[in-house]
């Protein structure tokens, strides 16, 4: 049926999806929730599989309109008055694998390379996509799965290309508030001259990702062109991966995942190679932190993921390298975009109060890589990332790397409301909940507003006297300050004896 597009200023953040008047449902037989093709009329057809809503006046859409959403409106590039021919669509053979894997039967490369394309084309809906990232938590993939799934979440999405080499990439499995070592040891290495065309996450359950910190610098959301012209012209960038459409799929994977805070560990594998495949990097860093309170709990589940992650970049061709570290307590003293891009800019700034944790664990692993893709000795290695911090090489890249992004779309302030959560007796700082640190930054408003979260005073081993701060919240409204002051009696993030 051919129907007159009325543009819906509304997203679904997720399944392209249009809206009909009850009267033409009724007549073609289509009810809420079914899948139809949507495709545009003229030379250059296009089409894009969305699910139906019905209307049940005609107040809003009229019988022969069909109410567009955003996200159907931007992959047909629609226009108010078009007109496009709705039918039904079939469902997508990729259901029957998702079916068997919930079963527990493994699938083969091409039966994940089916289902990747579904998701990319938005064949399957935000349930059904639910319902493969379900069963691969409750029956988890292979390592011939999770190759599988990588090449084809590679395939499926765009390259970033350039002729230099080494191509240098890290990444770190997370789970640690305030680590954003990347914005240091990036510029540190392309300072060095390697090659970094470094894509970073937004926060998924932690108070910042890379590029949300990085956000407060820059612009981080880069076409793939203006990726690869910053990176030509610098050595390197710090851009959001959603952006470039690299891996498009797993973009959708995480949507599905955030809500649940859901953090498979094939899924987790399969995102992070094929992200580095995409890039074309030819030589990795892994950092796996564990600890009582961190996302891997111990040393023994730390080697285990170390070695799924080697070997699947053998699988994968890839030279990789992996660093446990320490994953006890946050990283820094600033927890939240703004507060931990003060932390990035002490350190790169060389100033006396930079928290020395994060330089130290940051010059650690520039080391690491400036020995696995830098041709140095481990004992150079450590002395020249050091030398290229301290003499302010790295501070001068990074603002190369930022002039080249674009500033941010607005300047973002620290949170003007703030409360100090005091010690209720003396002692020394025994230990601090990581989970507890991110679930308090969260309730402040981060990572959403960029100037909230927390800023640490006290850390593992420092004593503390009755009545001294131990962190101070930053938020901007009062009902977030109250939400952190009772979460902190029920969460007791810092134990202190």
């Amino acid at each position: 049926m051919k129907l007159k597009v009325r543009l819906v200023g509304i997203e679904t953040g997720f399944t392209p999806v249009v809206t009909i008047n009850h009267l033409d449902a009724i007549r073609y037989d289509l009810h809420p929730r079914d899948r139809v093709t949507v495709e545009t009329i003229g030379k250059g057809k296009r089409k894009v599989i969305a699910a139906v809503d019905v209307i049940s006046t005609d107040k809003s859409i009229k019988q022969g309109e069909v109410g567009v959403l955003v996200e159907v409106t931007e992959e047909l590039s629609l226009k108010e008055g078009d007109i496009v021919d709705i039918h039904p669509a079939p469902k997508p053979d990729s259901l029957k694998y998702i079916k068997r894997k919930m079963d527990g039967e493994a699938l083969s490369a091409r039966e994940l390379d089916r289902i990747v394309k579904d998701i990319v084309a938005g064949s399957l809906s935000e349930v059904e996509l639910s319902f493969f990232v379900a069963a691969v938590v409750m029956n988890p993939l292979s390592l011939e799965e999770i190759t599988g799934l990588t090449r084809a979440l590679t395939r499926n999405g765009s390259r970033f290309s350039t002729k230099k080499r080494p191509v240098v990439d890290k990444h770190c499995i997370g789970g640690i508030p305030g680590n954003r070592t990347t914005m240091i040891v990036v510029p540190i290495l392309a300072a060095f001259g390697l090659t970094l065309p470094k894509t970073s996450s937004r926060a998924i359950t932690s108070p910042a990702g890379t590029a949300d910190t990085m956000e407060t610098l820059a612009d981080v959301e880069l076409s793939l062109e203006k990726m690869e012209k910053v990176v030509a012209e610098t050595g390197a960038c710090i851009a959001w991966g959603g952006s470039l459409g690299l891996a498009p799929a797993d973009d959708r994977i995480i949507r599905i995942e955030k809500p649940m805070s859901i953090d498979a560990s094939g899924l987790m594998l399969s995102s992070v190679m094929a992200k580095k495949f995409s890039v074309g990097a030819t030589h990795i860093l892994i950092d796996i932190p564990y600890g009582r309170s961190a996302k891997v709990s111990s040393r023994f589940k730390a080697e285990e993921l170390k070695q799924h992650f080697l070997s699947l970049g053998t699988l994968l061709g890839m030279k990789l390298t992996v660093m446990l570290t320490d994953g006890n307590q946050p990283i820094g003293n600033g927890i939240g975009p703004v507060l931990e891009t003060r932390d990035v800019l002490a350190v790169l700034q060389n100033k006396p109060d930079a928290p020395q944790d994060f330089k130290e664990k940051s010059l650690r692993l520039a080391a690491e890589l400036l020995e696995f893709a830098g041709g140095l000795s481990k004992r150079a290695s450590y002395e020249v990332a050091k030398d290229v911090l301290e003499s302010g090489s790295a501070w001068k890249k990074m603002q190369e790397i930022i002039a080249a992004q674009g500033p941010p779309k607005e300047q973002f302030k620290l949170g003007h409301l703030r409360t100090k959560l005091l010690a209720t007796h003396a002692g020394t700082v025994k230990s601090i909940d990581n989970k507890a640190i991110s679930k308090l930054a969260r309730l402040a408003g981060a990572p959403i507003t960029k100037g909230a979260g927390l800023y640490l005073h006290k850390k593992v081993g420092d004593k503390v006297k009755k009545g001294e701060p131990l962190y101070t919240a930053y938020a901007d409204s009062t009902e977030k300050i109250r939400h952190v002051k009772l979460y902190h009696e029920e969460l007791k993030p810092y134990r202190v004896k």
